[in-house]
């Protein structure tokens, strides 16, 4: 079977709730510019050129402390990546968060381990084709991500 890449936020869990929870906290801590992009991948970029410190290692750590509340794994999305992880499936990652909130968002909703690639920011869905494969199948949706499994 192809190579699946997935949308982090469409078919595992949606991280967005807790980076907007995130910079509400840290425009406290960091004097955040208070106009970001809605992409994250541009606002990172945003944040990096404000000089907003270590605000990578304090989102990080943010998504640490509370993912658990946020993100919750789901029995469905769980049992299709390991049906895929057994069948030798290829399974990338994608999304528009900074790479410390993805990887945090993995670890939390058991997915880490299946997951042979993650990408982030602008061209993920590209950088993954390109690592696993041009014909590897998108899957945008946990109906999608489950159909792909059986």
């Amino acid at each position: 079977m192809r190579a699946l890449l997935v949308d982090l936020d469409g078919a595992l869990g949606d991280t967005r709730p807790l980076w907007s929870d995130w910079l509400e906290d840290a425009a406290r801590v960091l004097g955040l510019p208070h106009e970001l992009p809605q992409d994250r991948g541009a606002a990172a970029r945003v944040l990096d050129a404000s000089g907003a410190g270590n605000w990578r290692a304090l989102l990080e750590r943010f998504a640490e402390d509370r993912a658990p509340v946020y993100l919750r794994p789901s029995a469905e999305a769980s049992a299709a990546l390991r049906r895929l992880h057994a069948a030798s499936v290829p399974i990338g990652v994608f999304t528009d968060a900074p790479a410390e909130l993805a990887r945090v968002a993995l670890a939390q909703l058991g997915a880490a381990r299946r997951v042979e690639a993650l990408e982030v920011g602008p061209g993920a869905v590209e950088r993954l084709r390109a690592a696993l494969g041009a014909d590897a199948q998108v899957i945008a949706t946990r109906g999608e991500l489950t159909r792909a499994a059986w």
